[in-house]
């Protein structure tokens, strides 16, 4: 599940990255941004359940 996660994350990155270069295409770095977040708080919400459920 870490892979995948890290996979998400750096497609996230990738497109917001375009987004900014690319001119006109400032909504694909917003939607990124927005999805490497979300990807970060999902991937720490689960490291945390996951912990308390072994503790």
């Amino acid at each position: 599940m870490a892979t995948v996660i890290w996979i998400l994350i750096i497609a996230w990155v990738l497109l917001a990255i375009l987004g900014f270069v690319i001119k006109g295409l400032l909504w694909l770095a917003i939607i990124g941004i927005v999805l490497f977040v979300g990807t970060i708080v999902f991937a720490a919400i689960r490291r945390r359940a996951g912990h308390h459920r072994t503790a």
